[in-house]
């Protein structure tokens, strides 16, 4: 809903204020850079036919408490019915999630109906499309929050067919993130599923959501609220096996999210789990049987209260690092965050001091194996990390998911973080981080036109109130009388990255919370002449994905080195093929693509930039 100008509040005004003074910052900071930033993002939801809108359940609007539902939703992409094109599905609390065809040039069409993955009022969360049954196609999962999580098998031309009951996978309970992973390398996808934690009672609100305990974000203090996350073992013909118990993969984290990687390079993928209240979980693959916990040996100090979480070559030096984001750390700094807002130095530090006022030794249960505020591990030769989150510049404010890409085609990749918080808090940016060569991020949402929003907006009205009747005990109805609009900010929950226009450079697709989401458009491609590869893998003993898949592009001395994880961060999911920019090089010299089946293949041939290349696996 848009607002007119009486409907501007006061914190609007200031917030544009504060907005653009950073950005008058940010172009003088851009005097220092080296790494290109000559192109822009605009939004280009408006003429993309794109009309889905988030919904929210009550609980995070007029009867807003300070729960887990206002971690917000899902996108997720993939080309379902083999056009080439990349399609976009979002989830939402209320209302009908949405599949939005790609017909190319900026255009789509809403095929929700006919595709049948609608799930109407089921409050839900995450969505992660994978080739669950080998047949060339992209499946398709969906998380509620105590609806029942969904599978749906795809006929190849993007009509679903719920398969849940046959499938195995009918948890029903306060699920979050999904994964697939192929964790025994037996060619067939499994499935990790992340639960936060009972933070719901039994009462039913308006459109059937189940209503919040108003103590939710202690639920980590009350054992009996604990909820298992689980391990799905893929069957074959899209049938799974709960194998939580039996691997030993038994973590009772309050957890969103969680990624892979091969850490210790044995050829199995191993796991590390979020946790938003507490300690983080990294456990070892002891070659696809069994799990064991070796955070500490690994990672001795995490993220208290992370959301975000995804493997990646921040550096550029061939190994695979992890970055997190941390949100409640950032929760926690009361009447001093609203004595400084929008303070570039308080939103670009850590929280440790806050957190010690705050929150008591009971509630934080130990905190000095904690870091208070994002992470980014470095790895090292000797298969150790480094923290350097604060050396790279990698801290940011209210953070939830990322997306991870090489937005300018340089060879590094750059990271989109989303942020904010809606009602009742102030406006919270998006951050947008170039990676200089792998060497540090800078700053430049605001040099790319990401913020202030295209539409110039902060907020919208979040509900009405009819202070003289049904509403006069609301708390926003005190001393007000009649009919009160009640605003509240934007902000955005989760985010791919994606060549939507199929123009060379990478978009970004976000789901915003109780709004529209932005599609933001590169113009890269037109600014100047960019070089990349793009790589969709086929696997043959692999699963049909390639999921786990290592890629290695070299170039002019240099290797890019990207794992195959269909990945976005927090609840997004982005889909294959890969991207690689190569900075002013016309071609690769070599590509390598270690296989999950532990096959190596090297391509040394036809490997001119500006061309997407068929890697199927050598059987």
């Amino acid at each position: 809903m848009a607002l007119s100008a009486q409907d501007e509040s006061p914190e609007h005004v200031y917030a544009m204020e504060r907005l653009m003074a950073r950005k008058d910052y940010q172009l003088k900071q851009a005097e220092t850079m080296s790494v290109y930033h000559g192109f822009e993002f605009s939004d280009g939801i408006g003429e993309s036919g794109i009309r889905f809108s988030h919904h929210i359940v009550d609980d995070a609007g007029v009867s807003y408490k300070a729960a887990h539902y206002d971690h917000g939703n899902a996108v997720a992409i993939a080309d379902v019915d083999g056009d080439n094109l990349p399609d976009i599905y979002w989830t939402t609390q209320m209302g009908y999630n949405h599949l939005w065809r790609n017909l190319g040039n900026g255009k789509f069409e809403d095929i929700t109906r006919k595709a049948g993955v609608g799930l109407v009022n089921r409050v839900s969360v995450a969505a992660s499309f994978g080739d669950v049954d080998n047949d060339g196609d992209q499946d398709l999962f969906v998380t509620t929050v105590r609806r029942g999580n969904h599978l749906f098998q795809n006929d190849g031309d993007g009509v679903f067919k719920d398969v849940t009951e046959a499938s195995g996978l009918t948890y029903v309970g306060h699920s979050s993130g999904a994964v697939f992973w192929d964790y025994n390398n037996d060619g067939i996808l499994d499935l990790f599923v992340t639960n936060v934690g009972q933070y719901t009672k039994q009462n039913q609100g308006r459109g059937g959501y189940y209503e919040a305990y108003p103590d939710a974000f202690a639920g980590h203090l009350f054992p009996e609220r604990t909820e298992y996350s689980i391990l799905y073992r893929g069957l074959g013909n899209g049938r799974f096996k709960d194998v939580t118990q039996e691997t030993g993969l038994r973590d009772g984290s309050w957890s969103g999210d969680c990624s892979f990687a091969d850490v210790n390079q044995d050829g199995f993928m191993d796991l590390y789990i979020v946790n938003m209240q507490g300690d983080d979980h990294f456990y070892e693959n002891q070659q696809g049987k069994t799990f064991v916990e070796k955070t500490d040996q690994y990672f001795p100090k995490t993220s208290w209260g992370a959301m975000g979480v995804k493997f990646f070559d921040a550096n550029l030096d061939g190994r695979l690092d992890l970055y997190i984001t941390d949100m409640h750390s950032d929760m926690t700094q009361g009447q001093t965050m609203q004595a400084l807002r929008f303070s570039p130095r308080l939103e670009k530090a850590k929280s440790e001091a806050f957190c010690s006022v705050q929150w008591t030794e009971e509630y934080l249960q130990g905190a000095g194996n904690n870091i208070f505020g994002n992470a980014l591990y470095l790895s090292q030769a000797n298969g150790a990390y480094r923290e350097s989150s604060d050396r790279f510049h990698a801290e940011t404010y209210w953070p939830w998911g990322f997306s991870v890409g090489d937005l300018n085609a340089d060879g590094s990749e750059d990271v989109f973080v989303s942020g904010g918080m809606g009602y009742p808090f102030r406006y919270g940016i998006n951050s947008l981080l170039l990676n200089q060569g792998g060497e540090r991020f800078f700053d430049s949402e605001f040099l790319l036109g990401v913020e202030p929003r295209g539409d110039g907006r902060t907020e919208k009205v979040w509900f009405t109130l009819d202070c003289d009747g049904k509403d006069k005990n609301h708390s926003e109805c005190k001393d007000q009388t009649g009919r009160k609009k009640v605003l509240g900010t934007l902000s955005t929950r989760s985010s791919a990255i994606i060549d939507l226009d199929n123009d060379g450079d990478l978009d970004i697709v976000t789901n915003e919370f109780y709004d529209r989401p932005q599609l933001l458009i590169s113009d890269l491609s037109e600014k100047k002449a960019i070089k990349f590869l793009k790589i969709k893998l086929t696997g043959k003993t692999s699963n049909r994905n390639g999921i786990g898949a290592l890629v290695t592009v070299s170039v002019k001395g240099k290797k890019y080195v990207q794992l195959n994880d269909g990945k976005s961060g927090y609840l997004a999911q982005s889909s294959m093929p890969l991207y690689f920019g190569l900075g002013e090089a016309g071609s690769a010299d070599s590509i390598k693509v270690l296989w999950p089946s532990g096959s190596e293949q090297v391509l040394n041939s036809n490997l001119e930039a500006n061309q997407t290349l068929h890697i199927t696996e050598s059987k």
